[in-house]
């Protein structure tokens, strides 16, 4: 008993205890952590590693081709039909209009200016080849006569200097290069003379025409009729280079169809054509087109196509409307649904199919329509596979 009571009690160190407790807790949290995240790292790398093992891609580029593999998602997605056709029938309806053929239509031009003093047609009359048109006092004639008569007695001098010489140089009174000088004066008033002559029949003026009647007189060029006439008696005509009036030989007529753009490929030189004219109902006029344009008007789009026809009558007037209808062979196009239809750089195209499940883009030609059905012109044969639905997945 006495022993114990000399022994020092015994003493705890309450500030070691706990700070040796929260480090063995944090180890043991650490370690958990760790754990863990070994094991969902682990997890999640090996079953990564299973699924891009078993997962295939939606679709694989080969160049400009597109490969959509087995078991993508996509081939639920797509649906591709063959390119189905239209009948199209070869007949054309465009409006037309009655024109005069070029070829048969003159501009009448005066041979030199002045002052009109007769008029002798009037506007739609017809005349023949050679009939006065008008009569003017022209100063340029006048110039004509005026140097066709110096012309001639110019002439005339020449010829008797040139045998007065020759008489001369026959008694030896002349020298030979006096003789050569008469012989060229006398060619060159002869020259002259031939000018003056032809530049007065050009005119249409006669050359033995009294002083008193030296007016110039335009006469028509062709038979035909007065289409145009731009001047009137008193008028004075300045420039030689507008044509006073215009004739124009409606023997024979055209009739010049306007055909829509989208109807050229209906189009070609010699196919039958009917034409209704607005002035004579049930009246059906039958003829080949003569001519296709090469370029379209500028204007309205459309293609001139002229079909020419016989009017001995002259039943047929310029400017006349009508309605013409042009009949060429029967023809089939592609049809696709709108659907099939994609825009890719300002360009329509559609997916085509190659080969099974393998496609190509293209573009194509459409005709612009509001349906849902659309008319291609170009870029996929009849038969062809098309992608209809879905092509929009396999776009860029």
């Amino acid at each position: 008993m006495a022993a114990s009571e000399h022994e020092p009690p015994t003493t705890y160190d309450h500030a070691a205890t706990p700070r040796a407790s929260a480090f063995l807790w944090d180890a043991i949290v650490a370690g958990v952590l760790l754990v863990l995240l070994l094991l969902t790292h682990g997890l999640g790398l090996f079953g990564s590693g299973r699924g891009a093992a078993q997962e295939s891609p939606a679709l694989v580029r080969q160049g400009e081709r597109i490969l959509v593999p087995d078991g993508s998602p996509l081939r639920q997605r797509l649906t591709v039909a063959p390119a189905g056709t239209q009948p199209v029938s070869g007949r054309v309806t465009a409006p037309g209009i009655v024109e005069s053929d070029p070829a048969r239509t003159v501009p009448v031009l005066p041979p030199g200016a002045g002052r009109v003093r007769t008029l002798a047609v009037a506007l739609g009359d017809r005349v023949q080849r050679g009939q006065t048109l008008a009569i003017i006092d022209s100063p340029d004639l006048a110039q004509a006569f005026a140097d066709n008569d110096k012309a001639a007695s110019s002439a005339r001098l020449a010829a008797a200097n040139l045998t007065r010489a020759q008489a001369q140089f026959k008694i030896g009174a002349t020298a030979q290069r006096d003789l050569d000088q008469s012989r060229t004066d006398n060619d060159q008033a002869v020259a002259e003379y031939a000018r003056t002559r032809a530049r007065l029949r050009a005119m249409g003026a006669a050359e033995e025409a009294p002083t008193a009647a030296r007016l110039l007189t335009v006469r028509a060029p062709m038979p035909g009729s007065v289409i145009a006439l731009a001047i009137a008696p008193g008028a004075v005509i300045n420039d030689i280079t507008q044509p006073v009036m215009s004739i124009a030989d409606l023997s024979t007529v055209w009739v010049t169809a306007q055909v829509a753009e989208k109807d050229l490929a209906a189009l070609a030189p010699g196919q039958d054509a009917a034409v209704d004219v607005a002035a004579y109902p049930g009246k059906t006029l039958h003829g080949k087109v003569l001519f296709v344009s090469d370029v379209l008007d500028a204007d309205s789009r459309r293609n001139r196509t002229r079909i020419a026809f016989a009017n001995p009558d002259y039943t047929l007037r310029p400017n006349m409307f009508a309605t013409v209808t042009l009949y060429g062979p029967a023809s089939a196009r592609v049809v696709l649904p709108s659907s099939a239809l994609l825009m890719n750089n300002d360009r329509t195209t559609v997916f085509v199919a190659t080969a099974p499940w393998t496609f190509e883009r293209r573009p194509v030609e459409p005709l612009l329509e509001e349906s849902s059905q659309v008319t291609i012109l170009s870029g996929v044969k009849p038969g062809e596979q098309v992608v209809v639905r879905g092509g929009i997945l396999l776009n860029d």
